[in-house]
């Protein structure tokens, strides 16, 4: 369990990531809003210099609770069209290693999350110091599971020693967790895969497996903040500060 002074840190860590990933948004731009806590700040903070006359933008939200935070921000959204390509996703992330290779989907809302990203032109991911693992793994993997598919999904799961768990509703624990599309939520205790690749395509040959959360070469940029300083990570290079920064890396 954390300490006050350790989930305090945190949610400080997370505040000054979103309030940084703001100076990257450009006036004009068609921007993804991702969900979580993290990404709910940004949404908060991109309402207020909207507000403020700063920036107009467009937006399209991951999952519905973002998009009633957006709505309640005054950030306007869209319908996407075919051809849309969005100018900059803006997520957070349960997990990402010094690759940005991440674990996503605590949340549940994997799905549209990585519909976003991949359909975007730049995807910065916001974290605190605590998502910067070794090796992923040791937050549990969510897989959005249909559930006509569940009973045969969790064989294969078993074989593949994953210790999967049907995630349960916060507000009603005998019924299972469900995401925007209706689908189920698993969650895959593997504790560390030491191929994460490989893990994605066993995953992805599952009939019934809708998504899992490993995103795997989607990330462009990080913004991880770690105390008072904030990070830029970039695929297979050393973490550089902000400071050396004037554009989005």
């Amino acid at each position: 369990m954390q300490s006050p002074t350790s989930s305090q840190q945190q949610d400080q860590e997370k505040k000054l990531a979103a309030a940084t990933a703001l100076h990257w948004v450009k006036d004009g731009m068609q921007v993804g809003l991702g969900s979580g806590s993290t990404a709910a700040y940004f949404i908060s903070l991109l309402g207020e210099a909207m507000g403020a006359g700063q920036l107009r933008v467009q937006a399209v939200a991951t999952s519905l609770v973002s998009e009633a935070l957006a709505r309640q921000a005054g950030i306007p959204l869209f319908e996407p069209r075919k051809g849309t390509r969005l100018d900059l996703t803006v997520d957070g992330a349960d997990e990402l290693d010094a690759d940005l290779r991440l674990i996503k989907g605590g949340g549940g809302a994997l799905l549209r999350e990585k519909i976003l990203a991949t359909a975007s032109r730049h995807v910065l991911i916001l974290a605190d110091s605590s998502k910067v693992v070794p090796q992923l793994g040791r937050f549990p993997l969510p897989l959005e599971v249909v559930p006509f598919a569940l009973p045969w999904v969790l064989d294969t799961l078993e074989k593949l020693q994953a210790n999967s768990v049907l995630r349960s509703d916060r507000q009603n624990p005998t019924e299972p967790a469900r995401t925007d599309q209706g689908n189920v939520l698993v969650d895959c205790h593997f504790n560390q895969f030491p191929d994460p690749a490989q893990l994605a395509r066993q995953l992805e040959a599952i009939p019934g497996v809708v998504e899992h959360g490993l995103f795997l070469g989607v990330a462009h940029t990080a913004l991880v903040a770690q105390g008072e300083q904030v990070l830029v990570y970039k695929p297979g290079e050393a973490p550089r500060n902000i400071a050396e920064f004037t554009e989005l890396p």
